[in-house]
């Protein structure tokens, strides 16, 4: 499998300078973030194998930044074979999107928690007609890392507890006799700690919250949720801003989706397995694998194991689903909605997503995913 991924990577690579400057700019983001693209036809190579069907026109889409990453790699090769559709994708947070759905006013939303049931409910009134109503269709998963800036400390343990006491303020300092004891060879300095969190509504803060409550209820009694309620730290919007405030305060740390973290360093997790483990996307796939969908009927929604102690399982991890009508999805952008799923959820699609710092979905639950978009109506 790894082979093949890394030949089709080649011909996408070759495909993408055969078609030039132009095709590259068409496919990526404009200068406020939003995904869109448009290409050549020699562009339509790097496509590999994606049927555009009767997709055509602007497709509208916003919620987790999460994602962002993974859908403007996915845009990038949609758009080189489907020219007659533009994908904007805010990547506004969770929240944004599952609201801009159930208003209406977005053909799909992006969120890392499932929708709850008064969210259902309210898709049922203008999101979805016909009787349709929001589903929940796993598509990207990740590691949500623990990245830090701290001088001369390259691998940093923490376990459960003294994360959430590093969140919740009780522990300030980095030479913290909790940290210590964890990083007996480090040398730890008297840095104040700088704990950043969402000041969105996130996906990320919800799964990040519901593994703190789960591995360590004692440390961690704060109501969860996409908004962060836990005193004190200091606040930033998006994944892209906790990252960015990362890398320019020493002594800061704060949660994000892997594929932010790359450039920084992140935190192995001492979860009771034989060694620390740290966020990579075959270690977020072997927590995800450890998932149960608990959904009923089209909705696929999953419940993520946090307190895991399998060997390479890393704990802190999200899914991140594609929200849609089950059935009553509007008439002019179902097509193009469709086929961007269908291709998304494709072998192809999920084979991009580990070259990005992600998790591809566990094969027993795409394979459901794929049959639920193939009857989307």
């Amino acid at each position: 499998m790894k082979l093949q991924r890394k030949n089709r990577r080649v011909l996408a690579l070759g495909a993408l300078a055969v078609s030039g400057a132009l095709a590259l700019t068409a496919c990526g983001s404009d200068d406020t973030g939003n995904s869109n693209g448009s290409g050549d036809s020699s562009a339509s190579a790097a496509a590999g194998n994606i049927k555009c069907d009767d997709a055509k026109g602007q497709l509208l889409a916003d919620g987790s930044s999460a994602q962002k990453n993974a859908i403007d790699a996915w845009v990038k090769q949609f758009s080189a074979a489907c020219q007659g559709v533009q994908i904007n994708y805010k990547g506004g947070g969770s929240g944004a999107g599952v609201t801009a759905f159930n208003q209406g006013t977005v053909a799909f939303a992006g969120s890392d928690s499932a929708l709850k049931p008064e969210e259902v409910a309210e898709s049922k009134k203008t999101a979805c007609t016909d009787g349709g109503q929001g589903i929940d269709l796993p598509m990207v998963g990740g590691a949500i890392a623990l990245a830090y800036n701290v001088d001369g400390v390259d691998n940093l343990v923490l376990d459960a507890p003294t994360i959430a006491k590093i969140f919740s303020g009780k522990i300030k300092t980095w030479d913290d006799e909790a940290i210590k004891k964890l990083n007996p060879d480090a040398k730890l300095p008297s840095t104040k700690i700088q704990a950043f969190h969402r000041s969105d509504e996130s996906g990320t803060t919800d799964n990040f919250t519901k593994y703190l409550t789960a591995a360590t209820p004692d440390n961690w009694k704060f109501e969860g949720g996409k908004a962060w309620t836990a005193p004190g730290g200091q606040a930033a919007s998006g994944s892209s801003g906790v990252a960015q405030a990362v890398k320019q305060t020493s002594g800061a740390i704060s949660y994000m989706e892997e594929s932010y973290a790359k450039d920084l360093t992140s935190v192995a997790i001492a979860t009771g397995a034989s060694e620390p483990v740290k966020p990579s996307s075959e270690t977020a796939t072997a927590a995800i694998a450890d998932a149960k969908v608990v959904g009923t009927g089209k909705d696929l929604a999953l419940e993520i194991n946090y307190t895991t102690k399998a060997d390479g399982a890393y704990p802190i991890t999200l899914v991140t689903y594609e929200i849609v009508c089950d059935k009553g999805n509007k008439a002019e952008t179902l097509p193009s909605v469709k086929a961007f799923l269908t291709y998304i959820a494709s072998e192809e699609g999920q084979g991009i997503l580990a070259e990005n710092s992600y998790a591809p979905i566990p094969a027993d639950i795409i394979s459901k995913v794929r049959t639920t978009v193939a009857a989307l109506s």
